[in-house]
């Protein structure tokens, strides 16, 4: 399976990663991680650093590509414009009441993509 991955430095990202990863060592899928840095309060080398300290340990042959501009829009064409089979984004937190809260960059892939998308939480 083509596995395009959103990360983004956050917390909820890097889970998600950890998450593919592992699925992609165990089941060979070919796995591209696109590093979006336009809403994020890390810079590009630290999101890197933190993508390399997940993907080297695990022995996956990922492909880092960094993406510029909406994040959104840059990883939804992205995975439409290259056949990816799945987009992978991280994120979302719990109200108080327990109900799942989306961000603003998971609502839109979730909206526009003509791919399947999981939301690793």
């Amino acid at each position: 399976m083509k596995v395009l991955l959103g990360a983004d430095g956050t917390d909820g990202s890097f889970h998600a990663l950890e998450k593919t990863v592992t699925r992609a060592a165990e089941a060979g899928d070919d796995l591209t991680v696109g590093i979006v840095t336009a809403n994020s309060d890390q810079s590009l080398t630290e999101i890197q650093s933190g993508v390399d300290d997940i993907v080297e340990p695990s022995y996956v042959d990922a492909t880092v590509r960094h993406l510029d501009g909406d994040p959104g829009s840059q990883l939804v064409e992205l995975a439409e414009s290259e056949d990816f089979d799945k987009l992978v984004i991280g994120g979302s937190k719990r109200s108080p009441m327990g109900k799942i809260q989306i961000g603003s960059l998971a609502e839109f892939i979730l909206l526009n993509s003509p791919i399947t998308v999981s939301l690793i939480r």
